[in-house]
């Protein structure tokens, strides 16, 4: 059995790293670098790092941030965010990054991830999903969000699956930052049905919604940001936890 990886996002605007809650209202949450390095120390398994309005602002993700951060930390480290070719990809692997997370720039041209696949292998393309229930059907969104698509969410995650990627980073909209749980039933429905790992985000409140989410939700990786930022749940309290629950986890 594979090990479940926990993962901290740091969401960065302007440098900085903010939180917010179903995608808005943003509050600071502290130097990215130091938080990175924090982490890193504590012993997350992997770091990802989203530079939240790049595509919105658009312009490219901080390249010198990303550099900084890598020297800071020892750990496997996803950075998105703005990044729509392959130039842009090599730039941010150049500078420190072990993977790449695309999700408008796939949306929007999705003959991207083979190339990237091509060119970088698959375990370097991580396409995020941001995923939202409007009638009872899940559509995919891009833009941090802001933009829905007609896209429903299933058929995207194997589209993105069969064109390369080598992980899905999938975030539920609507339990985003609620600290409610994280969304079990789509995590669980896109795990089972694809042949690479899934990274659950959005929803993580307590230890217990990690154990949901790799046992119900057959989640590979769990993905927060708030609940580490404002040291709610230690990351050595939350793996000594899961352990003693059974669930395989990295030490």
């Amino acid at each position: 059995m594979l090990t479940k990886r926990i993962i901290p996002c740091l969401d960065i605007k302007d440098g900085r790293t903010v939180k917010g809650v179903n995608f808005i209202q943003l509050r600071d949450a502290g130097d990215p670098v130091e938080l990175a390095k924090i982490y890193s120390d504590e012993g997350a398994d992997e770091l990802v790092f989203l530079d939240i309005t790049a595509t919105v602002d658009k312009r490219k993700t901080l390249a010198e941030l990303v550099t900084k951060i890598a020297k800071a930390i020892n750990i496997p480290f996803t950075v998105g965010g703005g990044i729509s070719t392959v130039e842009d990809v090599k730039v941010l692997l150049n500078a420190g990054a072990d993977k790449i997370s695309i999700n408008s720039a796939a949306v929007n041209n999705p003959k991207i991830i083979n190339e990237m696949a091509q060119e970088f292998g698959s375990q370097c393309v991580v396409v995020a999903i941001d995923t939202r229930n409007v009638d009872g059907i899940d559509f995919v969104h891009t833009h941090g969000g802001r933009k829905p698509t007609i896209l429903q969410t299933q058929a995207w995650a194997k589209e993105v699956c069969d064109r390369g990627a080598g992980e899905i980073l999938l975030t539920s909209m609507d339990h985003d930052g609620t600290k409610g749980g994280f969304a079990n039933e789509i995590t669980a429905e896109i795990s089972s049905m694809l042949s690479i790992p899934v990274i659950a985000s959005g929803g993580a409140g307590n230890s217990e919604h990690f154990k949901d989410v790799f046992t119900f939700g057959k989640a590979d990786a769990a993905l927060a940001a708030s609940i580490f930022h404002f040291k709610e749940i230690p990351i050595p309290e939350l793996k000594a936890y899961l352990n003693s629950e059974g669930i395989s986890i990295r030490k």
